[in-house]
């Protein structure tokens, strides 16, 4: 019997055993931490767009830079480029809610059309103005052949977004009342077209 068992005599020596797991833990698990680090955020593939989260929703954007030896600088000018990024689906997510909130409003009657314009302008305002204050909360660099490459992760938080809107004076109450009412659809309509382009 190996002496990691009970022996004959009712004894038990698990010295072996423990040992044996030591010496497994010492080489090999660092090598698997190593590997899971080493590989790529699955942010990085797939790009920003509109995520669902476990208990919120959120815009997200990516950028990257490379070539760029300065390595602040670079981190600078990816950070740039994933608010930009972002600000591409934020854009198109209060076009969104806009037309929406003009086909509700309008019915049929385009009377009121300069009134939706000018929200949507204010909206349009909020959202570049805002965008200065996203948070870019990952980064990943990779060694490529035409030298570091740096990816970083922007996000701006829905209820954040809604929660901004419904304090701007800019827009009339039936406006912030509609953005916090059909923020979370529109979202979620966005987000279907959105998974529907990625799999064709």
């Amino acid at each position: 019997m190996l002496a990691f068992f009970p022996d004959t005599k009712g004894g038990s020596d698990m010295s072996g055993f423990l040992r044996l797991i030591r010496v497994w833990a010492i080489l090999f698990v660092p090598i698997f931490m190593l590997a899971a680090c080493s590989g790529t955020p699955k942010w990085v593939d797939k790009g920003g767009g509109y995520m669902n989260e476990k208990n919120s929703k959120a815009f997200y954007g990516v950028g990257a830079v490379t070539g760029v030896r300065n390595q602040p600088l670079a981190k600078e000018a990816a950070d740039n480029r994933a608010r930009a990024d972002l600000s591409k689906y934020v854009d198109t997510y209060t076009s969104y809610l806009m037309r929406d909130y003009a086909a509700s409003t309008t019915t049929g009657d385009f009377t009121k059309s300069s009134e939706e314009q000018h929200i949507e302008r204010a909206l349009k305002t909020f959202v570049s103005a805002h965008l200065s204050g996203v948070s870019v909360i990952d980064r990943w660099e990779k060694q490529e052949k035409g030298g570091l490459t740096v990816y970083s992760l922007a996000k701006m938080d829905l209820a954040s977004f809604k929660e901004s809107v419904g304090q701007m004076k800019e827009l009339n109450t039936a406006a912030r009342d509609f953005v916090r009412k059909n923020a979370e659809k529109a979202f979620e309509r966005l987000q279907q077209e959105e998974d529907k382009r990625g799999a064709q």
